[in-house]
């Protein structure tokens, strides 16, 4: 016999080629599907017996592949044996797209293969337990073709035919198989060798399985009803991914909240859903799209997708989109009668050849059935037509007899529940081997919003559906589990039985009135009265003032702990006058170091939060500076020069940053810690750094740096420090630092010790560490141990990485029609600049992303509440979070109304066009005005594994040589005019948390006028998308047409082409924004960028450049090439010196 392969494309429908966008697919189930039938129809017109779907890595792949055979089956009218063959790719015992071999047989066993198997990966002895899996699980015949054993270094196969033959005998003597043959290395020999000793031993004998219902995520979930108790084995249908059954999901789905959404399926899973229901039927949604784009998100997700789905829609078409995206085999939700006999059985049939379960309504052509007898009869006739025409098999037909709701008042409404508990028993009765489910929250829905009650009627429904057969429904999983019935409240469920079991006529009103004296929020196992406090108790409302009775050094602490500074002069006077101490110095020892030690505890432990500590601080500083002038006194009096401090810690930011706000962080924590701080400031030139590290006698030095070309002039203090013979440790932090960079460039240079630290939290321990001269040489030799390691993997990572050269790089790339209609460039309303002056901080705040502030004060929520606002509901550092909110807010609305910070922008746009990688700037309407400036652009190099171009900025702009005139804009903004002013008041008030805020605040404010002046850009003043209409979610998730890369920054990572757009623009002269001598911008809050407006344009990483690019690059910009390495280190493929 002859059997036609039909392998498994050179693509996978369960896995994104992007890891950027996990619900992305290089291609669809239909592509896939029309290239499998093509494979069918030849094969079968070239003669084979059988076909083999073979190699199967991805099940969806699979079931695509049999959803074209069945396609041809059905236009031929005949039908052939088919075999399947997966493989598992290693000994996880998994597919490549996750699946166990028994999901794997769940997802295709509806195609009645006459025979499954595994084939490739493995060698025989690996792939033993899992042949024996398939054998126990599926009722057809088996096979294996294995490998001849592993492959060698080389990739070839060494094991010769009487090896395999014996690897192979185990499946033999256990009989495991029926059929058995060689994969990859394999020759005449092997199988020779294999049919010599099969010879000797008898086949599998086919056998029988259970008759369940066999669904599968990445899991198998085999359904078996404990007939004793059904409320045991109870299917729970997760209903929180239904845009009708949450509110939540809802909108994260109009909103294009994704993530949101995923986060909801993740916690019904954890929760105890054993299958997701999803939905996506509303007016605002398209709900083929959102299925599509949902599900695929869901299926890259291993936690969630390790379930079976529920497909569910009242579009048949929405509803077959999440089928083709879901490996897994699914439950369809749902069809009916009700368009007809004819539409059924089209739509039963679509259903099967996806593999999938069905949900059957409780509808026909006259309507939703109501009553038991009308429940009974649709579903009667439509098991008879789905078993005998459709060949469904009985275990995957789920009927929904509608719950229909019930205490609504009218008489006609009483009996529903009673209708659906009857109708479940006498349908299980007549139609052997269905399952039983319904949608449990519209049973109660005229209780909505009195969690007791609703909630109670769900678990008595349940309870007693349960008994009558009910196998599954549609419930929010963590509720059903909670709620157990013999646990709910007695009185209240005497109640909810009568209206739900109709016991009497007045049940109804009886339910109302008891249901208006409960709290709401109560549930119904924990039922409250109005009025009544948890646990039954009255709470007595506390002053929050009770510490104020505590002796004066407890109050002290307490203030200390919670950041309290109402009292705190006044206590701190009453320590100094009161006689308890017997100086200012035991005062600080005492309980002022007492809460500090506390704060410095509960912070390293992670149950105090940055903000608590920068509040903690403001206190210390406040009671200290209360101190000091007595302290001072008392020292000239006795001429004692001492210090009783953990350390001398001196911190600044290096020459040409002006960024500061992760420093004062780690100044205050410090500081908290008993360290001495001094903060020498920014901008801080080398030698000025060297010269306060010996006024000071400082014990430890920090760096900071915010921008790249910092990280040089970190270099640049290291050499010198030891040069200078200098034996202090030094520390190193700032956003782009790491640990890498500190290893390979910082640590070579000076030789007393080099510390990458990633924030405040980490600064502590490593500054107390390095004070403790016992285990200062250990830690730090541990420390250059670990540098040494990574260089080592960083100069090997240089030699294994490959790069295009430049002028391949550049063949790469195909640019658009800049002629066509799509493409063509929209030229701005205006050309030159245009100032923008005292901007309302008001227009501004709708703008701010708020995750970079709580990321600043180091408050980060676990999953699923990360990100703003979601991090609210964290439970360990929500209710902070919250805080710090309302008093950014509060500070917002003081810098709005007080005008204490002055909004400047600038705004420019010149006609352009690209000539190879640098972009010309002209000076009038087009290039006959002549060049005025040019910007200098730098293309991607690193090898990639796909078909992508190498891209360069000056790709989104139209070439000179193509005639067509482009258009290039241009930033600036800055929120920080005022803000030096605005700091030092906070400054001289010892309130370190008020400057940090407002430092914060500032940098939130400049990045949220850049956003609202580019979408005023893009809708306006250029106006290439007038019609815009995004929230401001949308805007932080870069959904428009357009980018404003920032020179210095990923598309362009030289950050001395910023020159070039304050020359042109003027910007000092203009808004009063001025670069250092590193291109830092001053005020430190404050944005700059160019704007692309093309719809080719996007965001992308140059990353490492190789040197033929950084030579031609310093000749079209007119420097050294020592000076341009210098400028780009961090994006350099080789090693300078």
């Amino acid at each position: 016999f002859a059997a036609g392969a039909i392998g498994p494309t050179n693509r996978t429908l369960s896995v994104s080629p992007s890891v950027e966008n996990p619900a992305f697919r290089a291609c669809t189930f239909d592509e896939i599907v029309e290239a499998y039938y093509e494979q069918t129809e030849a094969l079968i017109e070239g003669g084979v017996d059988v076909l083999l779907v073979e190699t199967i890595f991805d099940t969806l792949n699979a079931k695509a592949a049999l959803f074209a055979v069945n396609k041809y089956f059905e236009k031929w009218g005949k039908k052939i044996p088919i075999f399947v063959s997966g493989t598992i790719v290693d000994n996880s015992g998994r597919t490549l797209s996750g699946q166990t071999n028994e999901a794997f047989w769940n997802s295709v066993s509806h195609a009645k293969p006459i025979a499954i198997g595994l084939n490739c990966a493995l060698g025989a002895q690996d792939m033993v337990p899992y042949i024996e899996n398939l054998s126990k699980c599926a009722d057809c015949w088996v096979f294996a073709y294995p490998n001849a054993g592993l492959p060698n270094a080389m990739g070839g196969y060494d094991q010769k035919g009487p090896e395999m033959a014996k690897d192979c005998e185990t499946f033999f003597e256990k009989n495991l198989l029926n059929a058995i043959g060689g994969c990859c290395g394999t020759t005449a020999e092997h199988i020779a060798s294999l049919a010599e000793l099969g010879a000797k031993y008898k086949p599998r004998q086919r056998h029988d399985v259970p008759e369940q219902m066999r669904l599968s995520g990445l899991l198998p979930f085999n359904y078996e009803p404990n007939e004793k108790d059904m409320r045991k084995s109870f299917v729970n249908l997760g209903e929180r991914c239904n845009v009708a059954g949450s509110s939540i999901f809802k909108k994260a789905i109009v909103d294009g909240n994704y993530e949101k959404a995923l986060a909801i399926a993740l916690k019904q899973v954890e929760n105890g859903a054993h299958v997701i229901d999803i939905n996506m039927d509303d007016g605002l949604i398209d709900g083929k799209s959102a299925m599509t784009k949902f599900v695929n998100l869901l299926v890259s997700e291993p936690d969630a997708s390790k379930v079976p789905f529920m497909i569910d829609s009242s579009k048949f078409d929405v509803v077959e989109a999440g089928l083709k995206c879901s490996q897994g085999k699914c439950i369809m939700n749902s069809i009916s009668l009700k368009a007809g006999q004819d539409q059924f059985l089209k739509d039963a049939a679509l259903v099967k050849a996806h593999g999938a379960a069905v949900v059957v309504m409780a509808f026909d052509e006259e309507g939703q059935a109501a009553t038991e007898a009308e429940k009974v009869r649709i579903c009667c006739r439509a098991f008879k037509l789905l078993v005998e025409e459709v060949g469904f098999n009985p275990q995957d037909i789920i009927f929904d007899p509608n719950i229909l709701t019930i205490g609504t008042g009218m008489e006609e409404h009483n009996n529903y529940g009673v209708d659906f508990i009857n109708a479940t028993r006498e349908i299980k009765r007549l139609c052997p081997g269905c399952k039983i489910s319904g949608g449990v929250s519209n049973l109660a829905f005229s209780f909505r919003g009195n969690e007791p009650v609703r909630r109670g009627f769900h678990s008595a429904f349940l309870y007693h559906a349960c008994k009558a057969g009910m196998d599954m429904g549609i419930v929010n999983a963590a509720q059903v589990e909670e709620d157990v019935y013999e646990n709910i409240d007695k009185e209240l469920l005497e109640y909810i039985e009568d209206v739900l079991l109709n016991r009497c006529s007045n049940a109804t009103e009886r339910m109302l009135q008891f249901a208006a004296t409960l709290d709401p929020k109560s549930g119904p196992c924990n039922l409250r009265r109005k009025g009544q406090a948890a646990g039954g108790a009255t709470k007595k409302k506390d002053s929050g003032k009770a510490w104020r009775n505590e002796v004066v050094g407890k109050r002290l602490e307490y203030a200390l702990v919670h950041g309290i500074d109402e009292f705190c002069i006044a206590d701190t006077e009453e320590c100094r006058t009161s006689g308890a101490f017997a100086s200012c110095l035991e005062i600080i020892e005492g309980p002022l170091m007492d809460g500090m030690n506390v704060v410095g505890d509960l912070f390293g432990s992670g149950k105090m939060f940055l903000p608590q500590v920068i509040k903690s601080a403001r206190v210390m500083k406040k009671s200290v500076g209360h101190l000091l002038p007595f302290m001072e006194a008392a020292k000239e009096e006795q001429g004692d020069t001492s210090s009783s401090s953990a350390g001398t810690f001196l911190i600044a930011t290096v020459k040409g940053d002006v960024h500061d706000i992760g420093k004062n962080i780690v100044a205050v924590v410090l500081g908290c810690n008993n360290f001495k701080v001094v903060d020498i400031g920014v901008m801080c030139p080398c030698q000025t750094i060297l010269d306060a590290v010996k006024e000071h006698n400082a014990d430890i030095l920090g760096l900071s740096g915010l921008i790249t070309p910092s990280l040089d002039e970190m270099v640049t203090v290291g050499k010198e420090m030891e040069k200078a013979g200098m034996k202090i440790p030094l520390l190193i932090g700032g956003a782009t630092t790491s640990k890498m960079h500190t290893a390979v460039k910082m640590a070579p240079v000076y030789s007393s010790g080099v510390v990458h630290v990633l924030d405040a939290s980490r600064a502590v321990p490593v500054a107390q560490t390095l004070m403790d001269m016992e285990k200062r040489e250990e830690f730090l030799d541990d420390i250059k141990e670990t540098y040494a390691e990574m260089r080592e993997e960083f100069f090997a990572g240089l030699e294994d990485r490959k790069y295009l050269p430049l002028v391949k790089a550049r063949e790469s790339v195909t640019l658009p029609d800049f002629t066509s209609a799509e493409h063509k460039p929209v030229k701005p309303k205006f050309l030159g600049t245009k100032t923008l002056k005292d901007v309302p901080i008001g227009d501004v705040i709708p703008y701010i992303d708020w995750n970079p502030f709580f990321q600043v004060w180091q408050l980060r929520g676990r999953y699923p509440n990360r990100g703003y606002p979601k991090i609210f509901n964290d439970e360990n550092v929500g209710k902070e979070a919250k805080k710090l909110f309302d008093e950014a807010n509060k500070m917002l609305n003081k810098m709005q109304n007080e005008k204490q910070l002055t909004l400047n922008g600038l705004l420019a746009f010149y006609a352009c066009n690209a000539v190879g990688d640098d972009i010309e700037v002209y000076n009038g309407e087009d290039s006959t005005s002549g060049k005025r400036c040019t910007f200098h652009t730098i293309r991607q190099q690193a090898e990639k594994d796909t078909e992508e171009p190498y891209m360069a900025l000056s790709d989104f702009i139209a070439p000179k040589d193509s005639g067509v005139t482009d258009y290039l804009g241009m930033f600036v903004c800055t929120a920080g005019l005022g803000l030096d002013k605005l700091t030092e008041s906070f400054k001289k008030n010892n309130d370190d948390y008020s400057y940090i805020m407002a430092e914060a605040l500032a940098d939130r404010l400049a990045e949220a006028f850049a956003e609202l002046l580019h979408a005023e850009v893009r809708k306006d003043h250029w106006g290439y998308a007038p019609d815009e209409s995004l929230n401001a979610e949308d805007l932080l998730k870069v959904k428009y047409q357009g980018i404003r890369p920032a020179p210095g920054y990923p598309s362009q990572p030289d950050h001395t082409e910023k020159a070039t757009m304050w020359d042109l623009m003027k910007c000092k002269e203009e808004i009063g924004v001025e670069l250092t001598e590193s291109f830092a911008m001053l005020p430190a809050a404050s944005v700059s960028g160019l704007y692309f407006g093309g719809k080719s344009a996007e965001y992308f990483n140059v990353g490492k450049i190789e040197k033929d690019q950084v030579e031609e690059y310093a000749s079209r910009k007119g420097m050294d090439v020592a000076t341009v390495e210098k400028w780009l280190g961090q994006n350099l493929a080789y090693h300078v010196e």
